[in-house]
């Protein structure tokens, strides 16, 4: 634990306190911070106003076995995912959606996470490479992502042209879904910036097929970004904008 928060006040340039007796109330006292970063024997977990934020696997492990047993995923159909293909993820946070592309593509595919917030990239890297699921296909699929803490309105600039099958965006939604409780402390950590023109049309230069955004179900970014094509189930809480860019 304590070779696990060297390393993690290192990365993240932070100041690093043994709590041994004090509450957490003490220690935000001490450093004049409503955020702490803590270590414990699970991984770290991050304290923030709106509740822990701390790896685990979301929805992820639901939806890879429903996948197994040949249910529809809305993600996967939205991207067109088949064995081998590589996927840029622009907005990684928990990396649920990252972790199932990860399971879908194989271990002939690759996922690049791009994250813009330091403290998640960390958290998320961490997991993915720590975390220990019941099922090694689960396990394989965290290993194989790779994590970059970036802005993706400065990273995407610097690529190629062509050089990911598909470009993913997850933006911070407009208007929360009251229902994703667990993503709330991401919402005091993460860039919560709207998807702009400019980096859309990047990730169409740099994607061969398609470019695939997520958000909520009838969200006006939809029109304001002109995506006319739309993948989702009828009665669910969120859709899958997607500009077709190749063969």
């Amino acid at each position: 634990m304590l070779e696990t928060a060297l390393s993690l006040a290192r990365l993240l340039g932070l100041p690093l306190a043994v709590r041994g007796d004090l509450s957490l109330a003490a220690i935000r006292n001490k450093y004049h911070t409503a955020d702490l970063l803590v270590v414990t024997k699970n991984g770290p977990v991050v304290y923030t106003p709106g509740g822990e934020y701390f790896f685990h696997l979301n929805m992820a492990e639901l939806r890879i076995k429903n996948l197994l047993i040949g249910k529809h995923d809305h993600m996967a159909a939205a991207m067109g995912i088949i064995p081998g293909m590589t996927i840029l993820d622009c907005t990684l946070g928990l990396a649920t959606d990252a972790i199932v592309a990860s399971f879908a593509v194989g271990s002939e595919g690759s996922i690049v996470g791009l994250e813009a917030s330091p403290v998640i990239a960390a958290v998320t890297s961490w997991g993915l490479q720590q975390f220990v699921a019941d099922d090694a296909m689960i396990n394989a699929a965290l290993r194989r992502i790779t994590v970059k803490n970036a802005d993706y309105n400065n990273y995407l600039p610097t690529l190629p042209d062509r050089c990911y099958d598909v470009v993913f965006f997850d933006p911070m939604f407009r208007v929360p879904i009251g229902s994703s409780s667990n993503l709330k402390p991401l919402r005091f950590l993460a860039d919560d910036r709207p998807l702009s023109a400019e980096a859309l049309e990047q990730a169409c230069r740099i994607a061969r097929k398609r470019v695939v955004i997520k958000e909520t179900n009838g969200s006006p970014e939809f029109s304001r970004l002109d995506i006319g094509l739309m993948q989702g189930g009828k009665y669910s809480s969120v859709q899958y904008g997607i500009i077709e860019v190749g063969g």
